[in-house]
């Protein structure tokens, strides 16, 4: 049976989300707790990835387990007693899973749910839009330390949404793309780009069928030299046109990007316990 995973972290203690060899990242240590409580190796497929310091606050993986769960509303256990005699793993009780679950792992993961899906379903591409947030401000915030860029100078949110506009009006983001990558292409169509001045931080959220390897970062990076006057609306058309990613802006740092919202059709791919069979 295969099985989506929901779940959000805060990035600050990983290495990104990946694995890494000999460095903590958020697949690792999922997998090392999947694995122990369901006593046979676990391994996990993310939606996709995110850098060190990356945080997400709607995340989705998924995962194969050799053994059909039984319905919740049986077990009384979380996990029977496993025995070498058992070719598979016994079954377990989801709602179980998820509480033991977040009383394995560190305080910066939360496991919000795990359910069944369709034998082909797949966290990554199944996913038919992804949203992202960028925060920044030009104060000195000590409680949102990590969540957060800190900028010198006061944007100009208007000229920011009207760059944030033009966006939306192109498709190809090579200028964006972190070099060397191995994607085979770099169209992606975004459908909602805006800045919002929330308390002392200004939020830059974006969404996209896909992003680019540090796409949202380095766009968040251009749109704030348009909104301090280093550059005009015009010379951004010209840095999305030249397909150049030497011609973009700066990169913002990591800690302040947040994955927020990962959408699928579940109605195609979830399954119900009467399905289980």
């Amino acid at each position: 049976m295969r099985y989506f995973i929901h779940f959000a972290y805060n990035g600050a203690s990983y290495n990104g989300y990946q694995t890494q060899p000999g460095l903590p990242t958020v697949q690792l240590t999922i997998e090392q707790a999947l694995s122990t409580l369901l006593r046979t190796p676990i391994a996990i497929v993310g939606c996709g990835r995110t850098d060190t310091g990356v945080h997400a606050s709607d995340y989705y993986a998924h995962f194969d387990y050799p053994k059909k769960y039984s319905n919740p509303a049986i077990d009384e256990a979380c996990i029977v007693p496993h025995e070498e005699s058992m070719p598979v793993p016994a079954p377990i009780n989801l709602q179980q899973l998820v509480f033991k679950l977040n009383s394995f792992l560190p305080a910066d993961l939360a496991i919000f749910d795990i359910f069944p899906v369709k034998e082909n379903a797949h966290a990554r591409f199944d996913a038919i839009s992804r949203t992202y947030q960028y925060h920044v401000s030009d104060l000195r915030l000590p409680f949102k330390q990590g969540l957060y860029s800190r900028i010198y100078f006061h944007p100009n949110i208007d000229l920011m949404n009207q760059g944030a506009a033009i966006l939306m009006e192109y498709d190809d983001f090579t200028s964006f793309a972190k070099l060397h990558t191995d994607v085979k292409t770099n169209i992606c169509h975004i459908t909602h780009a805006h800045w919002d001045k929330v308390d002392d931080e200004w939020i830059f959220t974006i969404r996209s069928n896909r992003f680019l390897r540090n796409m949202v970062r380095s766009v968040t990076g251009t749109l704030l030299d348009v909104g301090r006057g280093k550059l005009s609306l015009d010379g951004l058309r010209q840095i999305i046109e030249k397909k150049d990613r030497c011609a973009a802006g700066v990169s913002m740092p990591p800690q302040g990007l947040f994955l927020m919202k990962v959408e699928y059709p579940f109605d195609q791919l979830r399954i119900d316990q009467q399905q289980q069979s």
